[in-house]
């Protein structure tokens, strides 16, 4: 097992994100050092070769009218001497050819010439020579150059057909010599191969850094990726760590950024989670330990009818309470989920404020308290969900309803006001205490525990920003008014 073990972590690092960013950029460079090392190499002795064979060319024709000079009988002793002049001068070697005609006469493609050597420079009984192309240049009376071999080299040649003496008018000047130029290629061979131990070794040296700053680049980013899988996992498994540094502005610094404040909210959500569940256990644990008591009690006393009567009056405002959290609760948790599906439509509020009051008949009537419409024939008409509105609406008065003392007066009116629509539940109860206007929406929060969880007013207020909308409240001594602002519709 640990054979398989140390073997899955050594695969691990081979297929690692580092060790293929490094053989990545290993790759695009070596490829691309390729490609500069066979343009550069490969090709260049060629090209030079014809360079030199040019130069040749044109030096030889410097010297042509020299050699043109020379006397006509071989015999005299200038003729080794000016050849070897221009030899050295053109950094070649010489050999100057005389030719004759066959014994049948000239023949139209020239192969039936004999050239006889007057003289080489090199002044020995080997020397390059080609026919074809001392034939080219009496044939087109034009220099003619080429590449040939000579003991086993390759050398470069250029055939320079030279003149006789200027005739008489209408007639061309006679080619009577050729001077054969040849220049071996063995310091173009020295320097091509100079120029390719050197590229070699640039380019060796060149993958070897390329490879040696994939790595260490890789290695930087790996770590940088790494040190955000290490904290991901930490908070996968719950558990929060510090800030990672944000240490550049690229993409992964953006991510880091980016995960920073996912941690944020991630550690808001469980806090928010946490406080909730304790505090929906709290709620749950009052009701609960309530209706425990009264049935020990209505199992072990023997209670007369009106006690028992009590008892189990108490016991229903319990279950009732029971419910009404137990919906609460479900409604948050949909809110939360995103799982509560609004179909906006165009509504009258007065209409729905009326067919909600309505609801609401006996616990009025319960409670000895009047309700009052101000609400106009014709809307307002506002954009939203009815059946969310209509939530909205018997959680605010049920709100009035239950923390407000018996006779208070509670009133519904609607409006419009600048393009919105208003809908606002007002009653004459002795008003919110000045420290809690601030946190009457917060979940939880009640200014009389025994009246509430205080869910309701956190879940109407979530319902109306999910409209586009918001829930506010004004309060003062004898006064508390909630007002719905929601989009206005077509008659808003």
């Amino acid at each position: 097992m640990n054979g398989e073990r140390a073997a899955r972590v050594r695969l691990f690092r081979l297929r690692s994100l580092r060790n293929k960013l490094a053989l990545v950029f290993f790759a695009i460079i070596g490829s691309a050092l390729a490609v500069i090392y066979f343009s550069v190499v490969t090709y260049p002795q060629s090209d030079l070769e014809t360079e030199r064979l040019r130069d040749l060319e044109l030096v030889a024709g410097i010297y042509q009218s020299q050699l043109e000079e020379l006397p006509r009988d071989p015999a005299k002793g200038q003729i080794p001497r000016t050849v070897r002049q221009v030899a050295e001068a053109t950094d070649s070697s010489v050999t100057l050819f005389a030719w004759e005609e066959s014994p049948v006469g000239l023949q139209s493609d020239f192969r039936d010439l004999r050239f006889l050597a007057l003289f080489d420079s090199r002044e020995q009984s080997l020397f390059p020579r080609n026919d074809r192309l001392l034939r080219g240049a009496i044939r087109t009376r034009r220099s003619q150059k080429g590449f040939d071999a000579f003991q086993g080299a390759d050398v470069g040649l250029v055939a320079q057909p030279l003149f006789g003496e200027k005739p008489g008018p209408g007639q061309r000047r006679r080619v009577e010599r050729v001077a054969l130029y040849s220049r071996d290629f063995e310091e173009v061979e020295a320097t091509v191969s100079f120029i390719r131990q050197r590229v070699l070794f640039a380019t060796l040296a060149a993958l070897v850094l390329a490879l040696a700053g994939g790595w260490l680049v890789a290695r930087r980013l790996g770590s940088r990726v790494r040190r955000l899988e290490v904290a991901a996992e930490e908070v996968s498994r719950g558990h929060f760590v510090d800030p990672l540094p944000v240490d550049s502005t690229d993409e992964l610094g953006q991510l880091t950024r980016t995960f920073n404040e996912m941690q944020v909210q991630l550690r808001q959500v469980e806090v928010a989670r946490k406080d909730f569940i304790a505090t929906a256990s709290h709620e749950l644990r009052t009701p609960i330990f309530s209706l425990a008591g009264f049935v020990e009690l209505l199992q072990d006393e023997d209670l007369d009818d009106e006690t028992r009567r009590e008892f189990l009056d108490t016991m229903a405002e319990q279950v009732a309470r029971l419910q009404k959290l137990s919906v609460d609760l479900l409604d948050l948790s949909r809110l939360d989920a995103g799982s509560v599906q609004l179909q906006p439509e165009p509504v009258d509020l007065a209409e729905l404020a009326r067919s909600v009051a309505q609801e609401f008949t006996p616990a009025l009537a319960d409670h000895h308290t009047d309700l009052k419409f101000t609400l106009p024939p014709d809307g307002p008409e506002a954009l939203c969900d009815p059946e969310r509105v209509a939530q909205i609406v018997r959680i605010l008065l049920d709100n009035s309803l239950r923390h407000t003392p018996p006779g208070t007066h509670i009133t519904v009116r609607a409006n419009r006001s600048n393009g919105a629509a208003k809908l606002t539940v007002a009653d004459t109860g002795p008003g919110l205490p000045e420290g809690s206007r601030a946190k009457v929406f917060e979940r939880f929060y009640t200014g009389d525990a025994a009246r509430g969880a205080g869910l309701g007013l956190a879940i109407a207020r979530e319902l109306a920003e999910r409209m586009d909308g918001r829930l506010q409240v004004s309060s003062s001594e004898g006064a508390t008014a909630f007002t719905l602002e929601l989009p206005g519709g077509n008659g808003a």
